[in-house]
């Protein structure tokens, strides 16, 4: 699912995000492109780099795609460049970390998230 606030997300959103996650080729796939920066990869570059490859490269991405973690465009005919969404990603680390310590006994320590 998409989403177009990186303000908020719905718990709903980030449980199916975090489904897509749910698979270590998958995580593997989203890392690489990660590494990778902005410009992304070609299929062929992300399949050598991730040892995804394939029809099971497409699958993964597909799943990633409707997630919102990545993007896909071609390129001339046939090279198709995927890169991370990075807003989606940084939002679902938000989602993440928004409440950081709410509850916690002593709310004026500063708390290191790094």
């Amino acid at each position: 699912m998409k989403h177009d606030s990186t303000d908020d997300i719905s718990l709903t959103i980030a449980a199916s995000t975090f489904a897509a996650l749910g698979s270590e080729q998958r995580l593997s796939v989203l890392r690489c492109l990660v590494r990778a920066g902005p410009e992304g990869l070609s299929i062929g570059e992300l399949g050598q780099r991730s040892g995804v490859s394939g029809s099971t490269l497409t699958h993964h991405m597909k799943i990633l795609a409707q997630a919102g973690l990545v993007t896909q465009e071609k390129q001339g005919r046939s090279i198709i460049c995927a890169a991370v969404a990075y807003e989606q990603v940084v939002s679902l680390s938000q989602f993440l970390l928004k409440e950081c310590c709410a509850d916690s006994a002593d709310p004026h320590k500063d708390h290191d998230h790094g």
